[in-house]
């Protein structure tokens, strides 16, 4: 293993998966508990960083006006979506 962001946060995600498993042991799970940390908790995930640095302003604004006028979505899903584009 060449140990790329992309080999790391498939490592993570095996451990991830492993703590979630109810038919995993709990020594099983506190290994995985103890590479996860190892391998940079949260931050081992490939592609997390910078995740809104890529998005494109206008688009964002786009589907917030959409959530904002669509009849499917409940009235606290309009607030939170008005709420975002007031903080843009």
């Amino acid at each position: 293993m060449q140990n790329t962001a992309e080999d790391i946060s498939n490592q993570a995600q095996g451990h991830k998966a492993n703590l979630s498993n109810p038919n995993t042991s709990e020594a099983s799970k506190a290994h995985s508990k103890e590479v996860l940390d190892s391998l940079g908790g949260d931050k081992a995930f490939y592609g997390d960083e910078d995740q809104n640095a890529s998005k494109n302003p206008n688009q964002v604004a786009g589907g917030l006006k959409a959530a904002i006028n669509n009849d499917a979505i409940p009235e606290s899903g309009k607030a939170k979506a008005q709420e975002k584009l007031d903080n843009m």
